[in-house]
């Protein structure tokens, strides 16, 4: 039997482990590129109502809705009448309060959806003083506890994800590292023997290399095909703030799980020949 075909020999259960290591770090690569993505998400659903004076022409209030449509902060907007809001409010209710009162106390409204960026209570707060300066509002609302839990939420989750990622990382190529050396620890006493016979350092790391190599593109395929239906069932699931039609992201990522399988299992393989080239008679039993 060749030498490269020993070496060949190695069980399946390498590229497997590995591939499923590298899924692992294919969902971390995922993540964080949707980390911002997701956190967006989740800030954009913070908004405020500007109450509308009591008497206010609707030719007035469009052009205020659309005054505040062209503003930076200003994500959507939506005008809620005050028949839609007497509507909404009965529904919660349950009751015709309308009909109790005499007439409909409520006012015309717009609700606002912001940028991320402005979602924090800061910008919230002078967003609130330039506007009420306005003629025809008369109040903006919003939940200031609500803003200050959801963007506490976010840089807590931010920090867990990071921490989570940079474990997972640890973790993942400590895997690959050990898989890889247990495999050259297997193939000892084959090293040892080729040394004995005059064989030189680069012959014999040569093909262990160049297997590693191998190794290395067949689990990246396998994890990428992997990755991809993961991902076509995520897209489904959760539209609004998982987008694998980023073909550049997701170009990247996979480009990332190739060329880290590759050079994850080169690393490990020449540290661990590095080790059994050097390693002694008496501790090769070991």
């Amino acid at each position: 039997m060749s030498l490269k075909r020993t070496i060949k020999s190695s069980p399946m259960s390498i590229v497997i482990s590995m591939s499923l290591v590298l899924f692992v770090l294919g969902i971390l690569g995922f993540l964080l590129i949707n980390a911002n993505r997701l956190s967006n998400h989740v800030k954009q659903n913070i908004g405020f109502s500007v109450m509308i004076k009591e008497g206010v022409k609707d030719v007035d209030i469009l052009q205020l809705q659309k005054w505040i449509d062209s503003k930076p902060y200003s994500l959507e907007t939506d005008w809620v009448s005050k028949e839609d809001a007497a509507k909404e409010l009965r529904e919660q209710l349950g009751e015709d309060f309308i009909a109790f009162l005499g007439y409909n106390p409520l006012l015309e409204s717009i609700d606002i959806k912001l940028k991320a960026s402005y979602a924090n209570s800061d910008s919230l707060l002078i967003l609130e003083e330039k506007l009420i300066k306005n003629d025809l509002i008369h109040e903006v609302y919003y939940q200031k506890d609500l803003v200050e839990k959801i963007n506490e939420n976010v840089r807590k989750m931010s920090i867990f994800l990071l921490s989570f990622c940079i474990l997972l990382f640890i973790i993942s190529f400590t895997l690959i590292n050990n898989t890889i050396r247990l495999s050259v620890y297997s193939k000892r006493f084959l090293i040892r023997t080729m040394k004995l016979v005059g064989a030189t350092n680069k012959f014999i790391k040569g093909p262990f290399l160049s297997e590693s190599i191998y190794n290395g593109v067949y689990s990246s395929l396998v994890a990428i095909c992997m990755l991809i239906g993961v991902f076509q069932l995520l897209q489904s699931d959760m539209p609004d703030f998982l987008n694998i039609r980023d073909f550049k992201s997701m170009g990247i990522l996979f480009a990332c799980i190739f060329v880290a399988g590759i050079l994850f299992t080169w690393l490990s393989t020449f540290f661990a020949l590095r080790k059994y080239l050097r390693i002694k008679e008496s501790e090769i039993y070991l």
